[in-house]
């Protein structure tokens, strides 16, 4: 079975070393994004030597404002990276207040990728999904975009989608309406598995990367084909994004 999961927080798991150690012997493809640019190395080293967990470049929006000084540790750590994440924008009521400081950070973020010549990017859009296109369309050189956990209206989708834009699901956003009406909205070639571990969950257990394989047959059944098509075609998805750069795969 392919299992990937393309946008995990190992390094937050009560116990990441553990987690980590399972995915390798899976054979997971993991994304470990990150949550600030001083967490990075520290991630890193969560992975064994010859697994395919890749650790990504963060800063969240979350901490966008409080850790506008970690931008010079970012750009410093940028040419070593395939992937950058999680970045993005975050308008909920808590961080509404941050989202001017959120918006230059991230635009300081896409400025560096593009001038490193693209990233992979894992991003982050809760309450601010209009805003985050209008600054990957302003920046279409930043790389490829991954909208994680992307539960927008279906117009907003087709216009994520017209800007070249993949989307990672995850098993916990399947679980709700919501969730299930996005993903049916969103070109099918363009979707990635994900777990958003340790923060998706099953029953109050966090999902751990193997997990990302729970929507196989839920997506078979949105579709109304096979899991294993489901399982091919993610599979397909996932080496068409990681084409332009070989490293990554």
């Amino acid at each position: 079975m392919a299992l990937i999961d393309l946008h995990c927080h190992l390094d937050l798991y009560s116990d990441p070393t553990a987690v980590a150690r399972r995915a390798a012997n899976q054979g997971v493809y993991v994304l470990s994004v990150t949550t600030t640019p001083s967490a990075f190395e520290g991630t890193a080293a969560l992975a064994p030597p010859g697994s395919r967990i890749r650790t990504a470049l963060g800063l969240h929006p979350e901490l966008a404002a409080a850790r506008r000084h970690e931008l010079d540790l970012f750009r410093k750590l940028l040419p070593g990276v395939d992937y950058v994440g999680e970045v993005g924008l975050d308008g909920s009521p808590p961080h509404r207040t941050t989202l001017d400081a959120q918006m230059e950070v991230l635009a300081e973020i896409l400025d560096a990728c593009a001038k490193e010549g693209g990233r992979i990017l894992s991003l982050h859009s809760r309450g601010a999904t209009e805003t985050l296109l209008d600054l990957l369309q302003f920046e279409p050189a930043a790389g490829s975009f991954v909208l994680h956990w992307f539960s927008a209206k279906s117009e907003t989708i087709a216009r994520a989608a017209m800007l070249g834009c993949w989307f990672s699901v995850g098993p916990a956003m399947l679980a709700t309406k919501s969730g299930r009406t996005a993903v049916m909205s969103m070109p099918k070639e363009r979707i990635l598995p994900e777990t958003d571990g340790p923060f998706g969950t099953l029953g109050g257990e966090p999902f751990e990367p193997a997990d990302s394989a729970h929507i196989y047959p839920e997506l078979a059944e949105l579709w109304n084909v096979s899991a294993q098509e489901v399982e091919a075609m993610l599979l397909t998805n996932f080496r068409q994004l990681t084409t332009s750069d070989r490293s990554a795969c």
